[in-house]
């Protein structure tokens, strides 16, 4: 039988250059709660781009269930041969193990940088510094290339202040002149894929 393997997506526009492991947003709860709100879940541009390319969808929910059921074996970790990567380029958070998984990457690739985005805050905090998989000799701890940015939903109210455990605060506005740093490509600006003094991403609604 064969083994099931993780779905690397490849991007072009802003995330050119730049792959990612991702879930499925219109399979996710989460999302289309969030979806129905006044956040920036309303403009959700992975959603559009998933109903339109069915293939994708199927291979995201493909990645649901492999990433948020089970522990990867050390045969499923996937083996990335790139600088920078994406989680959740699509999708959120799934449960905690969905994240434990997505620490076991990192780790399994500790020359590569990684960073998630997401709004589950505490997912995060359940996991980080516990001993979630039973383990009481074994604490999960962030991976030290492992970059977390908080994606702030409310639209035109940046967060100046980063949650515990993450890295960067990554916030969107109407306005152009609410202090809009993030406005190139992703592989050329690198702003979120790098430990820098800019804690605090923003970014004009598209």
């Amino acid at each position: 039988m064969t083994t099931q393997q993780v779905h690397i997506s490849h991007h072009s526009g802003k995330l050119a250059g730049i792959d990612s492991i991702s879930t499925s947003t219109l399979n996710n709860s989460y999302c289309s709660k969030m979806r129905k709100t006044e956040s920036i879940c309303k403009h959700c541009y992975a959603a559009n781009l998933e109903s339109f390319r069915p293939n994708l969808s199927v291979a995201l929910v493909r990645n649901d269930k492999l990433l948020s059921t089970e522990l990867l074996t050390s045969r499923q970790l996937p083996i990335i041969n790139s600088m920078i990567f994406r989680f959740d380029s699509f999708g959120e958070l799934i449960n905690q193990l969905h994240f434990i998984n997505l620490i076991a990457i990192a780790n399994h690739n500790p020359n590569t940088i990684f960073a998630l985005w997401t709004k589950r805050k505490a997912i995060v905090s359940k996991v980080l510094g516990s001993n979630v998989l039973g383990s009481k000799d074994t604490l999960i701890d962030k991976p030290k290339n492992l970059i977390l940015v908080y994606s702030n939903p409310v639209i035109d109210k940046p967060l100046l202040k980063i949650p515990k455990h993450f890295d960067k605060t990554f916030n969107n506005v109407e306005l152009q002149t609410l202090g809009v740093n993030c406005n190139q490509k992703c592989i050329d600006c690198r702003l979120c894929y790098s430990y820098n003094d800019t804690h605090i991403i923003i970014e004009k609604v598209k």
